[in-house]
Parts: C-alpha cells; structure tokens; sequence
C-alpha cells in the first residue's frame, strides 16, 4: 500500500506544470542552432548527415538550458565534444555485442559518476550514452564516423556562435542569482515585522555565492554590480534578526517596536529595489517615504542601546547597497560608506585545470552508501541490459529502451520515477501529435525537417515548466527527425512507444533493486548539521573571546560549513518525505522537530554574530569555556545520534550555569544567545531522546500518520498534525 500511494504522489508529481519564467528568445536561438546545421546538411548532404547534425545541435542546445555558472557557449562545445566522441567510440565497438556492450557499460558508469560534479555534468554526460546508443544511420566506415562525429560536433559549434554572437541577457543566471538572494533577505525583513523569531532559509545566499565564482577571464568582464551585493546581503541578515528580537533588540510593544517595524518594512523595499535594479540592469528607485524611515535623526529617542547600534548598522548597510546597486539618489540623507576596497572574486577553475577537482569530487563518491555510486552502477546495468532485451524484438530502433532508461534515471527515488512517468506521458502525446501531421502531409525531407526545427523551439520553451510538457515536443522532434530519414511512421510511431515503456520501466526496476535510500541517513545528517552548527557557534563566541581578524575569518569558514550541512540535510529530508519507505531511526514528526530546534539554535548564533566586538575591544576569556564545552558537547551528542544514542548537554550546562557574565554592553547578548542556544539543544535532546520500545512504536504511529496525510491530501483537505 505505502507502494501504491507514493506512486500515485509520483504521477502527479511528473504531470505538473512548473511555474516558471519563460525564455522564448533562448529558445528561438537555440532552436536557430538546429535549423543552421539541418538546413545545410539536408540541402548538401544527405538526410542521414542532417539527422546527426540535428542530434548534436538538439542535445548541446539542450545543455545549455541547465543550470550553471559557466558560460553557455563552453557549454555547448563541452556537450558537443562529447556527443561526437561518444558517437565515434560507439562505432568502433559497434560491430559486435563482445565489444560494444562493456563499452556501453563503462561509459555509462562513467556518465554516473559525472553527478559527482553537479546535475549539468550529470545530465549532459547522460546525453553522450544517448548518442553511442543511436544508430539512426550506422556508418559503413571509420571516414563515415569521423564524419557523422564531425556534423554532431559542428552542432555545438553553431550553438555556441549563435551564443556568441547574438548574447541574450548577458550575465543574467548570476543577476538572478544575486538578486533572489536580496529578495530573500527583504521577505526576512518582512516576516521579522511580525515573528521576531522567524528562521532564515540561507539557500539564496549559497546559491549566490556559487554563482560569484568565476574564471579569471569571467572576472574582467563581469558588471560591477555583482561585485559586492552579496556581502551586504551576509551582514544585513543577523542585523535584522538582532533588530527585531525583543530581548537584544527593540521592546516587544511601544513605540521602540514600531519604529523597528518601520524600520523593516523600508528595509525590504530597498532590499527589492536594489534586486530588480540588479536583474533588469537598471538604476535602483526606492519610494520616497522609505528613504525618509531610514534615517538617524530621532533614533536615540525611542531605540535604546544595543538595538540603537543595530539599528544605525542597519541604516549604513542599506545605504551601501544602494550605492552599490546602481541608487538614484534617493537615500542620500543616510550615510553611505566607500563601498569595497577593492574588487574581489572566488575562484572557479577553468576547463584546463578541472582535471585533479574531477578526481577528488569522483574519489570522494566511490563508496557503496554513495547515492552517486549507485546512480552510476544502475545506469552501467540498465543500459547493457536494455539494449540486449530491446535489440531481439520485432521492432526497429531498439536502442530507444536504453535511452529512455538512461535519461529518466536520477541519483534520487523521487525524480527517477516522476520523470519515467512523465517521458511516457509526453512521449504519448508528442507521437500522436507529430503522427496525425506526418500523415496529413506526406513524406517531404525538407517539411519534416522545418518541422523538426519547430518542434525543438517549443521544446526549449516548456524545457522549465516540467519534464512532461517539454517531452511532447521532443518526442515529436524524434518522430519528424526519423521521417526526415525516410522511416515510415508505421514503422517508427508504436515502436517508439512501447521502447519507452519498457526502457522506463527498466530505470523504476533499477531503484528498487539497487536503491539509495535517504531515509535510512537521516540521523547522521542530522548528526552533522548539529556538529557543524556547534562549530560555527563555538566560533562566534571565540570572536567574542579574543575578537582578531583570525578568529573572524574562522568564523566566516564555520558558517559556510554549517549552511553546506543544512543543506545537506534539508535535500535529505525532503528526498525522504518523497520515499516509500518506512522511517527507521527517526519518525518524519522527530525530524521535523529536529529541524526546527536546529533552526533555533542557528538563529541564537546569529544573533550573537550581529554584535561582535571590533578588533580594539578587551578579550573576555570567560566566554572561551562556554565555548570550548559547546563545541565539546555537540560534536558528542553528533556521535551518540549516529549511533542511536540520546544525547547529552552536562557540559554546556555546567558551564552556562558557571557562567557569570561579561562585562560591558554585549553582556546581555551574549546572555541571551547563550539561554537560546541551551533552549535548543534541550528542544534536540526531546526531539530525538527516546527508549527502544518508543522507537518501535513511534515508527508505527508514523506509518499511521502518513496514510491518514496522504488520503487527506487525496480529497482535498488538511490534516491535522499528530504525534509521531
């Protein structure tokens, strides 16, 4: 039963239409690529020659709508490179199964492995097994191959000239980027109004802060504006935060409160003026009446310290945002600062020098409990095995079953599935679709190929509003390409078909047999967002022990550290949600509770963070022992949760209750991190403290839980929370 009900999520999943940003004019240029190389190569060549021009040109077109950081153009001829080797390397073990099957094998591992560095390099590598499995025309010689590799690598080259000589929003993933992060930061600041204690999703800031890294050739070209943004995004969060807590910040009622919520809300419009000015290019324009909130003169009299200064803070930050993101003048009462000294950048390799990160990011993986691992052994299973039971049948192209196995297949149960689903629902309706106008028309090469072209726009069109949608027209794409080669849509249409059916259900088989499972990991990556957020801790109070720009720098490390945990955990957690397996360890309500004391405890750290003491400031040893049994106590308690354990906090307690305080104005806010922080590592211990007998039970209870969501999510209504 828990099979049939996450199937029945499955379905719906792969049939949803995404709301999402169109790119029409990507999507004419991309499909501008095609039609480049189809045209030529049909009027010139053969049918058979365009048909390989068209695989190369579709298939880079198509790497470049994934989402990277590197520019499209080296996308495409990365993509294109790739198909022509894997084309060439495919004929030359082509003639028999002894050689071409462990080629297959390999090289599909090999594509698995590609997910080590990312979902781009996973997917395009993906494409390469897709090409050594097509055999729309075999060549009859080694000069025929180098040729049809020659045409599928001139697709990525027309695609990347196009890119180069028609640039559509320059730069404009990196603005969006930059500017989701602002505006994220903005709703915060909103949200703060209301719930002092709201949590901070730091997603958009890692997101941001991978897309600002760049080559060294990327960063001479790269526009000013995303040069500092994001810094100021970093230190404007804990500032908020500390701003709208009622215990560090402003009082919880009185004109104090107000004034900080008006404080807020100019805030976020600032915050979204400087995002759009940012996304679109333009000069950032923010209403009169926020730059008139935003202003130090009166401060003093309702706000006392230490939320003045944060306050004060708040207001030069703002200022320098604007500055940086290109401001009108509108907030010219606040003082603005010099904005960064100098321009810097992270550092992303280029393709000359990616070899030994490849290396180290494919070791890192190779391990059995790797979800990368056993992606890669899959997809080295299905493809052999796909094309030896599809290659018997009474049906031409048999080597469709494979590729549909090979481009539904993801590292994750959930996606793996909804995308089988929904390349079999586009693969249905593109082929009724295209079939009904192949026989309308007749065989024309020249029609078949302008429709191909055609079919390929509206396939980079919807490639963001789901699989399904844009599978349609790809399907279609490959019914019009095949009629381009003189293949009878009797012949091409059922085969297509029932090959899919089969290829998909051979990737859903796969997961089953050799899965990866998240739910089974929740503990230990619980385990390490909670030491990771025990260091990061330990290093804010150290910034207040002994404040250096050493101590800082760590700080800044320890931080990142903990987000790339959170992360990890939250990509877990939601992956484990999606799974049809039952809870073992720790319950979907004692992970959700988990979660949300982790959540407290980070928010307690960052509040700390918004009141560093400058470099002159007097060290206060004192806060070094609390420190040191934080760090002490979480990375225990990470051990004791891996190992199913409950775990312990004598020593933070020992040592807060030992604690007399530090002299001077951070005093109380110091005080009050600290309480928050013990406050949530006591919510943890309840969250995930339990005897064996509970665990059983609450396991049971839980399976109980889930069935009565999933009916309710089934007609309809809302169901209530229960225990876990």
């Amino acid at each position: 039963m828990r099979w049939l009900r996450t199937f029945g999520a499955v379905v719906r999943s792969g049939l949803t239409i995404e709301e999402t940003r169109l790119e029409p004019l990507l999507a004419l240029r991309t499909a501008a690529g095609v039609a480049l190389v189809v045209g030529p190569a049909l009027w010139l060549v053969s049918p058979a020659f365009a048909a390989s021009a068209a695989l190369g040109a579709f298939s880079a077109g198509t790497a470049t709508f994934q989402r990277t950081w590197r520019p499209r153009k080296v996308i495409a001829l990365g993509a294109g490179a790739g198909l022509a080797l894997s084309t060439f390397v495919g004929y030359l073990a082509a003639g028999r199964l002894a050689t071409f099957l462990p080629l297959l094998a390999v090289w599909a591992f090999a594509a698995g492995m590609a997910w080590a560095l990312g979902s781009t390099a996973g997917i395009v590598a993906a494409t390469t097994v897709g090409s050594m499995l097509v055999t729309v025309t075999l060549p009859t010689s080694v000069g025929l191959a180098l040729g049809h590799a020659g045409v599928i690598a001139l697709g990525g080259v027309a695609q990347a000239m196009l890119i180069l000589l028609f640039p559509i929003r320059r730069w404009g993933a990196h603005r969006d980027a930059l500017a989701d992060a602002l505006a994220a930061v903005s709703d915060y600041a909103r949200r703060l109004q209301d719930d002092p204690a709201a949590p901070f999703d730091p997603e958009p800031l890692m997101t941001a802060r991978d897309a600002a890294a760049v080559t060294p050739s990327q960063a001479r070209t790269r526009p000013p504006v995303l040069h500092g943004p994001r810094g100021l995004a970093e230190r404007i969060v804990p500032v908020v935060a500390a701003l709208a807590d009622p215990d560090v910040g402003a009082p919880a009622e009185g004109p104090g409160r107000d004034r900080v919520r008006e404080l807020l809300n100019a805030a976020a419009e600032v915050l979204d003026a400087a995002a759009h000015a940012i996304r679109r290019g333009t000069s950032a324009e923010v209403p009169p009446w926020s730059a008139d909130v935003l202003r130090l003169d009166g401060l003093g009299e309702v706000l006392e310290e230490p939320a003045r200064q944060v306050a004060e803070e708040l207001v030069k930050l703002l200022a320098e945002t604007l500055q940086v993101a290109g401001g009108d003048g509108a907030h010219e009462k606040a003082p603005a600062s010099s904005g960064p000294a100098r321009a810097q950048f992270l550092v992303r390799p280029t393709l000359f020098r990616l070899l030994p990160v490849v290396v180290r990011a494919v070791r890192r993986e190779l391990r059995r409990d790797s979800p990368v691992f056993r992606h890669a052994v899959r997809l080295a299973a299905v493809a052999p095995l796909g094309y030896l039971i599809a290659s018997p049948l009474p049906v031409g192209h048999g080597y469709w079953a494979p590729i549909a196995s090979v481009m539904v297949m993801r590292p994750d149960f959930h996606r793996t599935y909804a995308r089988a689903v929904g390349r079999l629902a586009g693969t249905l309706a593109g082929v009724a679709l295209a079939t009904g106008m192949v026989r309308a028309l007749g065989p024309d090469a020249h029609v078949f190929g302008a429709l191909a072209v055609v079919s390929a726009a509206l396939s980079y069109t919807l490639l963001r509003t789901g699989y399904a949608y844009s599978q349609c027209f790809t399907a279609a794409y490959v019914v019009f390409l095949l009629g381009m080669g003189g293949h009878a849509w009797e012949q091409t249409v059922p085969e297509r078909v029932v090959l899919t059916l089969i290829g998909g259900a051979l990737a859903m088989l796969a997961y089953v047999v050799f899965p990866a499972w998240e739910t089974p990991r929740l503990p230990g990556r619980l385990a390490d967002w909670l030491a990771a957020n025990g260091r990061y801790a330990a290093a804010v109070l150290r910034g207040y022990a002994e404040p250096t720009r050493e101590h800082r720098a760590d700080m800044r490390g320890a931080l990142l550290a903990s987000r790339e945990a959170r992360a990890a955990w939250q990509e877990a957690y939601d992956q484990a949600r999606q799974e049809p397996v039952r809870p073992r360890g720790l319950t979907s309500r004692e992970a959700e509770d988990a979660q949300e004391a982790l959540k407290g405890f980070d928010r307690a750290t960052m509040l700390m963070e918004s009141h560093l003491p400058g470099a002159d400031s007097r060290p206060a040893p004192e806060v070094e022992r609390f420190a040191e049994a934080l760090e002490a106590n979480t990375a225990q308690a990470a051990e004791d949760m891996r190992e199913h354990r409950n775990p312990d906090w004598g020593r933070v307690a020992e040592a807060l209750d030992t604690w007399e305080g530090v002299a001077g104005d951070r005093s109380p806010v110091l005080r009050r991190g600290a309480q928050l922080q013990k406050k949530a590592l006591d919510n943890l211990a309840t969250a995930v403290s339990r005897t064996p007998l509970e665990r059983d039970v609450g396991s049971a209870r839980e399976e109980q839980r889930v069935r009565a969501a999933l009916a309710s999510e089934g007609d309809g209504s809302t169901p209530a929370r229960g225990g876990g």
